[in-house]
């Protein structure tokens, strides 16, 4: 048989015959790094590595990163917290209008609350007594106390704006030493919020508002001194309101607490056993009140007695001065710190009978 040089190649022809079989190398290899490294640089070139600063940029990226997430956090809390409450946009506590950065100071509540709060001046033909009230409607109802209108024959309501107003007695409760008013051809009137007496504790901080001495608007603060004291006070005009005619024509003592002949201008009281003020005569009534440090002088009868909320507690009705146990030291005049006011739910649950009319005895 003749055997084909074809079927196995030449040794010496290899080379041609794997050109003819595979594909030629690429022009690169692949395993060469890109970019090529840079020439080591010598021995006494090398400059040290510094890591730190990368890592304190990052480090600082990532707090401001941290605050503003967090502050972006907390403002999206406030608002959702803000709808989600009902709180008023304006800053505003519920139920009173003392704003929050104003919240527990004296100026705050002062602000807030003495659009509410009136002089009342009652004429009789015993003369003139000076008192205040608290506005409970916006149609114009106020609360003052009964010994400051008691037997009047005409009264009138001074606004915190001046305005002035004649007012009619729609009702009076001499047992509670309550009364309720009512000017003629007002409206849109600010009213006090009215708050909670059972709430209030020896200690608590509390602003009075009144007219004492005829002195419209007049602030003053303390603290709540003790609870449910027994207070005892005249039921009667003849007691209560001023028999001593001044110079003028008027009683001196109708300064907001009456005055008992003697012409000390302060409703009588008795308290603790002892009669201050002068004689509160046969026909008393005693209640449960609130007694405060805060200054209360005539003509804060019938006034508000605060609480820092701005809400009123109480209604101030007696106070003891120094001056009507010792007529001839007048460095004694004035308030000692002993005052007392009806608590407000007492007067709370007394309006409907007020409205009513009351008793007019």
């Amino acid at each position: 048989m003749t055997e084909n040089p074809e079927q196995y190649p030449n040794p010496q022809q290899d080379d041609a015959y794997a050109a003819r079989s595979y594909p030629p190398p690429p022009a690169h290899q692949p395993s060469a790094a890109w970019p090529p490294p840079a020439p080591a640089a010598p021995a006494d070139h090398i400059k040290p590595k510094r890591a730190k600063r990368p890592v304190a940029l990052l480090a600082a990226v990532a707090i401001v990163a941290a605050v503003i997430g967090g502050g972006s956090a907390a403002l999206a809390e406030s608002l959702m917290d803000n709808g989600s409450n009902g709180a008023n946009p304006a800053g505003t506590v519920s139920g009173t209008t003392v704003s929050q950065s104003s919240k527990g100071t004296v100026s705050g509540v002062a602000q807030a609350v003495s659009p509410s709060i009136v002089e009342v001046k009652a004429t009789s033909s015993a003369g003139q007594s000076t008192g205040a009230g608290v506005i409970v409607t916006a149609a114009g109802e106020i609360v003052t106390n009964n010994h400051v209108i008691s037997g009047a024959d005409s009264v009138k309501v001074s606004l915190s704006d001046g305005k002035t107003y004649t007012a009619k007695v729609v009702g009076t409760d001499p047992d509670k030493d309550l009364a309720l008013i009512k000017v003629d051809g007002a409206s849109g009137l600010k009213p006090a919020s009215l708050g909670d007496s059972s709430d209030v504790a020896v200690g608590d901080q509390v602003v009075a508002i009144g007219s004492p001495e005829g002195l419209t608007g007049t602030v003053t603060s303390g603290i709540i001194s003790a609870l449910n004291r027994d207070v005892t006070v005249a039921k009667e005009e003849s007691q209560g309101q001023g028999q001593d005619q001044g110079q003028d024509g008027q009683g001196q003592g109708g300064q907001g607490y009456g005055q008992q002949g003697g012409g000390d201008g302060n409703w009588p009281f008795q308290f603790g056993g002892q009669q201050f003020n002068g004689d509160t005569g046969d026909s008393t009534t005693t209640y449960k009140a609130l007694q405060t440090d805060a200054s209360l002088n005539p003509g804060n009868s019938g006034g508000a007695l605060i609480n820092m909320n701005g809400e009123i507690i109480g209604i101030n009705s007696a106070m003891y001065s120094a001056s009507s146990q010792n007529s001839d030291s007048s460095s004694d005049a004035g308030s000692v710190g002993l005052g007392f006011a009806i608590p407000i739910n007492t007067v709370k649950a007394d309006l409907a009978h007020l409205r009513a009319g009351g008793t007019n005895s």
